[in-house]
């Protein structure tokens, strides 16, 4: 059934999982530093919950009870280089179209992201800055996703209301935080986490702009 019309001036995305298909960049970035500190693989497990979280939190789950390592990881960040690894990332079908009309229709466009160091050299590789008004990541906050720092940021920067904002993600740290933030939030090819809406193109993001309204 259709909710209360709302008009929405901004819609916030997630990057890995919604902006690109990233899991097996993200495997191969955790397996380098698992094997250069003598550990196996990440397991599927272990990556659903790095795919998630800042890096720094990562390696700590990767690493539980072992400081050591979690320092030697830690140190490692800085002199591994991103572009090995942002190779393997897939924009997701559709979404630069998606973005490009938002933009034409005068609807700002902002990424919330744990990503950190690595984000500018993956908006530089795909060459997104003139799709997106504001990128806001783990570094440029105190407290990331789930908190809703980021997305209050966002909305204060774009001088937004929360009920002008909707937020697209495809994790429970997602809804999360957009619900911590009192913003509208979309599933993202991940109807577990679809509490009202939900799609799985991102063509679809603009009729839910132009009505205004949410769907089941």
């Amino acid at each position: 059934m259709p909710g209360k019309k709302r008009n929405y001036r901004c819609v916030i995305y997630d990057c890995d999982g919604v902006l690109f298909d990233s899991l097996e960049s993200n495997r191969k970035f955790y397996n380098h530093i698992c094997y250069s500190l003598g550990r196996g693989a990440i397991s599927d497990l272990e990556l659903r919950f790095a795919h998630m979280r800042t890096v720094e939190e990562a390696v700590c789950h990767l690493f539980p009870d072992d400081p050591q390592s979690i320092r030697k990881a830690l140190a490692m960040l800085p002199q591994i280089d991103p572009q090995e690894f942002i190779a393997y990332l897939t924009l997701e079908p559709n979404l630069l179209s998606a973005v490009h009309a938002l933009k034409k229709k005068g609807i700002f466009r902002a990424i919330n992201t744990n990503r950190s160091d690595s984000m500018k050299p993956l908006m530089d590789r795909f060459e997104l800055w003139p799709f997106f008004d504001l990128v806001i990541t783990a570094a440029d906050v105190k407290n990331p996703k789930p908190h809703p720092e980021s997305i209050e940021k966002i909305l204060a920067k774009l001088n937004l209301k929360k009920k002008e904002a909707v937020f697209i993600g495809d994790s429970e740290v997602d809804r999360q935080a957009a619900e911590s933030a009192g913003v509208k939030f979309i599933a993202y090819k991940n109807r577990s986490i679809a509490k009202e809406s939900f799609i799985d193109d991102h063509l679809k993001i603009l009729n839910f702009i132009e009505d205004g309204q949410i769907f089941e």
